[in-house]
């Protein structure tokens, strides 16, 4: 029985995999979870699964959950660090992270170093410090398995595939909740708006990101770290139906695609059972009730924080690492309501065009650069 560790288990992510476990308790057992400060929650998730761990990273939430839990077999870890030593606990077979933004890049090399398989959910870290990740996880021989639908689109077609042998890589993109829209209705749009997802049932800061599709800018970056290819091996589909997930694109023409049905349980019990397939409880695709498969080009003037990723991409260094901090930024002072949803894409602009790249980054230098793109990121919404 594999024993599996969730960080970040109240958000979305989390819930699916607790539910991929609890639909095969005689695969999987729950090691540890996590969570900010969502002790409702928790104590819920304690209750059916009976973890041996949990961390509470927010202090004052910890000591509540702690006074509150009558269940003495789970120990309770309280504070920032308390992720990380979930991440290199030796009880666990394999971590879960499904953390968001960029506080998972320390757990996240925690669990490398301990040399167990990660399902990531997480784009951040790998944006952040893709290069820094995939070397110590080779080092270390941890293999990193994405959870992503997109990224677990590609690794499942390229499995058993030579490197050498792949030309292209196609991420689809629902387009989000406003495709269609002009670049004027932007200026109309509300926070309520933004978080109604046509497709997907996701967190709030990822749900904002798929609006402005800068979830599909981060998604190349990571790619890129993933499966080692180059920016201009990755293309952009918009694929409204979400049928197709992701698409290979190999050397002779041929392209191999992944569907499925859009719930994030599938590529979560993949990853826990690779190189294994299990039953599943979702109902199949069925083709006789689809109409219709559409494809378009993005389109970089309405969403330009699709080519602003691209450009990390091409700089890389510490470039993705700004963007991601600027965009972070942003995507919350916009769901606190105190910019509208079109400043989003001028704040990381201006934010990257201040940015001094350090191209061979160490992992000070990564932390600094986020540091430093918080601070003008703020500093750019103070002045207007």
């Amino acid at each position: 029985m594999k024993r599996i560790s969730i960080l970040g288990s109240t958000g979305s992510i989390g819930e699916s995999g607790l539910k991929v476990i609890g639909e095969h308790s005689a695969e999987f057992k729950v090691r540890s979870l996590s969570t900010n400060s969502n002790i409702d929650v928790l104590y819920r998730q304690i209750q059916l699964f009976r973890p041996d761990f949990v961390a509470v990273t927010d202090t004052d939430s910890g000591v509540k959950l702690r006074s509150r839990l009558k269940n003495k077999e789970t120990k309770v870890l309280i504070g920032p660090q308390s992720l990380q030593a979930l991440a290199e606990d030796k009880g666990a077979d394999q971590i879960l992270l499904a953390v968001s933004g960029a506080a998972a890049l320390r757990p996240l090399l925690k669990a490398i170093d301990s040399g167990k398989p990660v399902a990531l959910a997480n784009k951040e870290a790998l944006v952040m410090a893709g290069s820094l990740i995939m070397e110590r996880a080779k080092k270390k021989k941890a293999q990193i398995m994405p959870v992503d639908s997109e990224q677990s689109a590609i690794w499942q077609c390229l499995n058993g595939q030579a490197q050498n042998r792949l030309k292209a890589i196609y991420l689809t993109a629902s387009g989000g909740p406003f495709w269609g829209s002009s670049k004027t209705d932007f200026k109309k749009v509300s926070v309520q708006k933004v978080l109604r997802h046509p497709r997907w049932k996701m967190g709030r800061k990822i749900t904002v990101d798929s609006a402005t599709l800068m979830n599909k800018g981060l998604e190349v970056l990571e790619a890129m770290h993933l499966f080692a290819v180059s920016p201009e091996q990755i293309k952009i589909v918009v694929h409204p139906q979400a049928v197709i997930h992701s698409m290979v694109e190999f050397i002779d023409g041929v392209i191999l695609a992944q569907l499925s049905v859009t719930d994030m349980r599938i590529p979560i019990q993949y990853a826990f059972s690779f190189p294994q397939r299990l039953d599943s409880a979702l109902t199949g695709l069925d083709f006789y009730k689809m109409k219709s498969l559409d494809f378009f080009p993005p389109d970089f003037k309405r969403f330009p924080c699709l080519g602003l990723a691209y450009q990390a991409a091409k700089q890389l260094g510490t470039a993705p690492c700004a963007l991601n901090a600027a965009n972070e930024v942003g995507v919350a002072e916009f769901l606190r309501g105190r910019i509208r949803f079109f400043d989003i894409p001028v704040i990381i602009e201006k934010v990257l065009s201040r940015h001094r790249n350090t191209k061979d980054a160490g992992l000070d230098d990564i932390l600094a650069a986020d540091a430093w793109a918080r601070k003008q990121a703020h500093q750019i919404i103070h002045k207007n």
